[in-house]
């Protein structure tokens, strides 16, 4: 971060949306659903962990049977995570490095807290995530105000963030993705939910006035003209879950190219063709 360009998110403007959230108790189907899906994936590994470390706060009651012993942590406003080096055999995060502006430093982080061949899964909004809401913002800010605003986060695209636990130093990493489509009956109740999620508008450059009157009829107008179906709105989520291990020599190896014994036609039960380049 240069000194005259601030970070993307806004560490105090996420605190307090997040605060909110907790506050109005409100329905947090998206992030149940990814509970769910956690738990899914932990309980394909067939390892028993026993020091798990959850980032963030909250640890779910569906959650604590996968680790003997949990601890609980997160990143802090200079996005440094308080967890010793190679002390957890697990690490589980869910939503918590949403609003991160160095993730690829995060991962690296979370990596060093794992013991050799410890297990990272996470959970974040993936890249398709509001994608209606985005496009009528945009269209109705150029229509009234001449110009676009960063009015909803970015999510990364789940290619970007297979390449993030790469760059982290994740063994075996794997990024896979579950989209949930919802209909609302009106607009207020897709904000509501929003809100009970913390995850309103967090980036720095935000505007920090209140919405037009013009704008926001515009952007009704533009949602219910081209994603309304049966009078009820349209919204995408996407939930990209992350999978990565800590590296240690046990783990499977890719084979040195050139190595095969067995050439994939013979396994096919084809003939092999040679293509000819001129």
């Amino acid at each position: 971060m240069t000194a005259d360009r601030p970070p993307l998110f806004d560490f105090r403007t996420a605190q307090m949306r997040q605060a909110r959230a907790k506050a109005m108790a409100g329905d947090t189907f998206l992030a149940q659903g990814a509970i769910e899906g956690l738990a899914d994936r932990l309980a394909t590994v067939t390892r028993r962990f026993e020091n798990g470390l959850w980032i963030g706060e909250g640890l779910p009651q569906t959650l604590r049977g996968f680790a003997s012993q949990w601890s609980q942590t997160a990143f802090d406003q200079t996005e440094i995570l308080a967890a010793e080096p190679a002390s957890f055999d697990l690490a589980v995060s869910l939503f918590s490095l949403q609003t991160i502006n160095d993730l690829p430093g995060a991962l690296v982080q979370i990596r060093r807290a794992l013991k050799p061949d410890g297990l990272f899964l996470g959970a974040l909004f993936g890249g398709a995530t509001l994608t209606e809401l985005r496009e009528s913002f945009a269209h109705a800010e150029s229509e009234t105000l001449g110009g676009i605003s960063p009015r909803i986060s970015p999510f990364g695209d789940v290619r970007d963030m297979g390449a993030l636990l790469q760059r982290g130093g994740f063994a075996l990493p794997v990024a896979d993705v579950e989209r949930v489509a919802v209909r609302y009956g009106d607009f207020a109740n897709l904000a509501r939910d929003l809100r009970a999620h913390g995850q309103t508008n967090a980036l720095s450059e935000r505007r920090k006035t209140f919405l037009r009157r013009d704008t926001m009829a515009a952007m009704l107008a533009h949602y219910r003209g081209h994603h309304a179906r049966d009078g009820k709105l349209d919204a995408t989520f996407e939930i990209v879950y992350l999978t990565g291990w800590a590296p240690h020599q046990s783990q499977q190896q890719p084979l040195q190219p050139g190595s095969a014994k067995t050439r994939l036609a013979e396994v096919l039960g084809t003939a092999e063709i040679k293509i000819r380049r001129d």
